[in-house]
Order: structure tokens, then sequence, then C-alpha cells
């Protein structure tokens, strides 16, 4: 019987350490999930990977989270473990949604098992269990096993009696993240995406206060959490009660933004509905902006989840909405602008365009060092610092779609990312305020230097952009428009990910675009150009054929073929060639990347992973 891939990634494996005298060590290994087995191997740049093992998944008995408030040695900190036969595999994951994911596609799998009725949430270590210090390493359970869900939690702390006075009547509420937050100041407190917490003060308007499992509190942005009740949307700047059908198309036609969003109560008793204006042509015979009325159902199972869509489930009304702010998902847009009940689009709480607003005053504006699809970028001085100002065309890019760039850019931080300093509105034109980079576009930088780059040079940049692209991935961020020409490159020679106009963040590592007119073909994989479908596997894909641009010193790929020629190509199975000045093992792992079938291609962290590896040589 043939099998079908569910999941392939980078994690790190523990060691059986059958031997007690054995080292306690920890390999990274890459892992297929299928619906037969699981398997992980060692890869080897260049070489037929090795496998390492394989479980049949007849033979899994539990799959869940380990808990743990022990350092963890290696550098992915997201445990989870395998029960099968006698033994149990331990599996480290980068992030917490990678390890959500894994679990869950598992317990999926496994769920009609011979399954335990209770687990062990925390490791097997110096002969015993650390959760029930039971010393049997095949003896029973704690804790009740879940087939289904994500995994028990640890119970929450009691609070102490020193905390009870003044907080609000918030106490005993359990809220869940919607994504992570990292904390910028001592009084705030990082949330990791799903995990619960006890709401302790929502008496502030956009910010509360929470208490997590280990009993830390601190204050989060209230955006970033949901409650479990899932009809409980009052509190929603984007839920209009008692609005109608026809005074929500005003409303939103008088608003106008695209995307912008109510959610209403529909004529049926407990069911609500989503109305979104879209500027796109809808299906009226005038080709007009319209107002789409999508509503929320229910699945009719024991769990009973909120879909717009029958393939994304949720189990609240909120986490749905979420969900479908980041991705359109077969709505005609995706929802990026809330309305209030008093009219006007509300503003994401700890997104203060003050915040990145810049003084047209404080900017002195130099010559032009190129052009592009949105305007000019000129050099620049703000602050007495040496800046890149990228001026946007009135006719090209909304007052909206510029802050939400820019909001997109303030969030990432990374050395391998060009720095957003703030964008100035108050001037015509609109502009971003950019780190400067003296050497320019990579595309053109490669063809000035042709003939003069070394081997090392041009595998240094390509590990640049997948150490720029490795972060993007393991913060939900696809880039979509990945290519030389949008790598910018520094006065040492480092290259930068820049031009972020098309980046997209993503709650399940895919994005499918409502509107799919224009994308670089030349640099697409075949899902985005037969179903406009966008993934960091598409990133990866579009990366291959960036390292063919650094490999051919600035070449066009596919430079005598039109657009319909290259997608003939593409499917009649033919690739990029090989470049002359690519090595063998380079070269594979360009084809690695142009894999017919997203899941066979290789994650950025398995490419930074094996590209490290041929400069180490």
């Amino acid at each position: 019987m043939s099998s079908t891939v569910i999941l392939d990634g980078t994690m790190i494996k523990k060691s059986q350490q059958k031997k007690r005298t054995s080292p306690c060590n920890y390999k990274e290994r890459f892992f297929v999930l299928d619906t037969q087995e699981l398997k992980y191997s060692e890869h080897r740049a260049g070489r037929k990977p090795i496998l390492k093992g394989c479980i049949k998944l007849c033979n899994i008995k539990c799959v869940d989270m380990v808990f743990t408030d022990l350092p963890i040695p290696c550098d992915y900190k997201y445990p989870f473990q395998v029960f099968h036969g006698n033994h149990f595999l331990y599996i480290f994951a980068p992030d917490n949604d990678c390890r959500l994911r894994w679990v869950h596609a598992l317990k999926e799998e496994t769920k009609n098992n011979n399954l335990v009725e209770k687990y062990h949430p925390q490791f097997w270590m110096n002969g015993k269990w650390r959760c029930c210090d039971q010393s049997e390493k095949l003896a029973r359970g704690c804790l009740p096993y879940d087939p289904v869900g994500y995994g028990s939690k640890k119970p929450l702390p009691e609070i102490p009696d020193s905390e009870i006075e003044g907080l609000s009547d918030a106490v005993h509420r359990i809220v869940i993240a919607l994504q992570n937050y990292t904390p910028f100041g001592d009084t705030e407190l990082a949330l990791q995406k799903d995990k619960e917490y006890t709401l302790t003060d929502s008496s502030h308007p956009d910010w509360w206060n929470v208490r997590d499992e280990k009993g830390n509190t601190g204050f989060v942005p209230r955006t970033h959490l949901t409650e479990i009740s899932g009809n409980n949307i009052e509190r929603f700047e984007w839920y209009n009660k008692n609005i109608s059908r026809g005074e929500a198309e005003n409303v939103l036609f008088k608003e106008g933004k695209e995307g912008a969003f109510v959610v209403r109560n529909s004529r049926q008793t407990g069911v609500y509905t989503v109305s979104v204006f879209s500027k796109a042509p809808g299906s009226n015979e005038e080709k007009q902006p319209c107002v789409k009325h999508y509503q929320i159902r229910q699945t009719e199972t024991a769990e009973s989840l909120f879909y717009l869509a029958e393939k994304y489930l949720f189990r609240t009304i909120p986490e749905l909405i979420h969900y479908h702010q980041h991705n359109a998902a077969g709505l005609i847009t995706r929802l990026r602008h809330p309305v209030t009940q008093t009219g006007g689009c509300s503003q994401i709480a700890g997104q203060s365009q003050d915040e990145r607003e810049v003084d047209p005053d404080e900017l002195t504006f130099g010559q032009e060092l190129g052009s592009g699809q949105f305007g000019m970028v000129l050099w620049g001085q703000w602050r007495e610092k040496k800046v890149a100002l990228k001026m946007i065309r009135e006719d090209s890019m909304s007052d909206e779609d510029l802050k939400e760039e820019a909001k997109i850019m303030m969030k990432l931080y990374h050395s391998k990312l060009v720095q957003l300093y703030g964008v100035c509105t108050q001037s015509s034109p609109m502009c971003l305020v950019l780190e400067f980079m003296e050497n320019g576009c990579l595309s053109d930088y490669l063809r000035t230097k042709k003939g003069c780059l070394s081997h090392d040079t041009m595998l240094g940049m390509c590990l640049d952009v997948t150490e720029g692209m490795a972060y993007l991935e393991t913060s939900n961020f696809i880039h979509r428009d990945l290519a030389a020409r949008n790598c910018l490159v520094s006065k040492s020679n480092v290259v930068k990910l820049s031009d972020f106009g098309m980046t997209r963040y993503v709650l399940d590592d895919q994005y499918t675009s409502s509107m799919c007119s224009k994308f670089p073909v030349k640099w697409s994989a075949p899902e985005v150009i037969k179903y406009c479908k966008f993934s960091s596997k598409s990133d990866v894909w579009s990366f291959g054929v960036l390292m063919w641009e650094v490999y051919t010193e600035g070449r066009l790929p596919y430079e005598h073929q039109s657009n319909a020629q290259v997608v003939e190509s593409l499917n009649a199975g033919m690739r990029l060639l090989k470049p002359r000045l690519a090595p063998e093992a380079v070269y594979l792992i360009m084809e690695w990347c142009w894999k017919e079938r997203p899941a066979d291609r290789p994650s950025f962290a398995l490419l930074l992973h094996e590209l490290s590896s041929l400069s180490e040589r």
C-alpha cells in the first residue's frame, strides 16, 4: 500500500541511552511522517541521507508534549514524546507551533490504536519518572491521556494571599494566547501561542495582566488573547451586535477600505455573519466593489468547531477571525480592518503609528539610488544617520498599505534583514526610512563583480539569505517575493533581505492569495503559478532560483523564455541547468529546492544546516 507524506522537517532527537554508561546526546534528524510510518534520517550535504530509525504508526501507544522545568541542553526547546512498543522517543521542535503541528498530526494518525489510558508528562531521567518518581520505566502513567487533545496542562499554582487584594473580577477567567509575544520590559510577560493563562486584570482597554502556569505575571496586548468560550465576542471591536445586513453594507461602503469588516448577528438566533468589503470586482454585472457576507458555521461533531471555509476549523470565533485577518483562505479578501460599532477602522493595540512616525523636518533627501514598482529610492540623512528613503508613488500604494508594510517590518528584527527605522506619512510622497546598504541590490552587485567573486563569497551570500529566511520561517512569515533583486548588500558585503511589500504573516505556514494577479513567474513554485498557494516551501523554491542567480553572477533565470514558456517547461519537469561555477553539492541543494511537491522540499532550517556544512569543508 502506498503512503502519503503528512509532515516533514528538521528536529532534534534525544538518544535512547540503551547503555547506562552512554553520554546523553542530542542529534539533528530529518523527520518524515507519512500515513504508515514515522522515519528519521541523518542528512549529509550532497549525499544520500542515512535512515536512522523507523516507527510503524500502528505500534504507537501515546504522543504528547513533555513539560519540564529543567534546562534543555540543545538548541530546540519544545519537547514531545512518542511511546511505541516498549520505547520512548523524545523529539525537540524549534518552536511551539511546530511541536503542536507534529503532536496533532501524530495523534490524528494513531487515535484508533491500542493506546495507554495514562501517560507521563515529564521526562524519564536518572532511573525514574520526574513527574511521579516511579522507578519502573514502563510503569503506568500519572496523567489521563487524551488521544485527540494537544496535551494535558499542569495544574495552575495557587495565587499567594498577598496577590489576592486589588485584582479585578477577571481572576478565574482562562485565556488562550493567539500568537507568541516577546516582552519589551520588566512589567510584561512572554506568551506562547496556544498556551493557557489566567487572566488577573482586564481593566485596561489595551493591556491585560495574566499569569502563566509557573506563577509569573505581567502585561500582554489584549489582541494576543482570546477566552476559551467560543461565543464570548462582545468585547471585540469587530462585533456589531444589532446591525442589519443593509446597515453593514452602508457602513463598509462608507469606510471603503479593502478588507474592512464587521461581525454581526444573523437573522437566525445564535448564528453570526462576517460582512467584508472588497475593491475587487464582485460577481455583479457592473464589476464594482462589493460587500460579501459569510455565515459562521459549526461542525456537527462532538467538538463543534467554527468555520467560514470548511478546511479551516477553530475552537472559538475569535480564533477564526484572527486567522482570517492574516489569511483570506476562501474569502474574497482577508479581514484587514475591523470596523467599530461607532464606525471607523480601529487600530491594533501596541502598534501606534506615532511610535514609528518620522517627522519630515528631520529628513534630508539626497540623490536617487534606484527605482522600483512603488517608486524611487533615495539616500538621505535622518538624525545624523545615513539612510535609504523609499519614496512611494501616490498611485502605487495607499496610505493603509504603506502602514501595513511598515507594521510588518517593525515586527521583524534580525541581522540579515534590512532594518526599518520609521515611516513618514506627513510628506508627499510618503516614504519608508530604511537602513542604508552601501552596495545596493544583490542582482546588480553580482553583475558588477562578475569574475571577481570566490566560491566562499558566493556560498556566504546564500548563507546570509538562508539565515534571514530561517528567521522569517520560525516567525511564521512568508516572503512571497524572494529574489536577488530584493536583497541588499552592505559595505562589508553582508547580504540582507529587503522589500517586504508582499510579506505575509501566517498561522499555518500557508497563504492562499485572493487576488493572485501579479507574481514573479520565473521565481515562483508550481503551486503558486497554478493555485496561488504560498508557503515557506514556495519561498524555498524561490531561494533555489536565487542561488542560481548567485552562481551565474546575476543572470536572469530562463532569460530567453517568456513566462508562458517557463510554465510549460516546469509542467514538463524541466529545471534550470547547473551553473558553471556551482559545485555539484550546491546544485544538488538547488534541485532539492525545486522538488515538485512542497512536502519534498527542505525547510530553511535544514537548508541552513546543509549550507553551513558545505562552508565548513
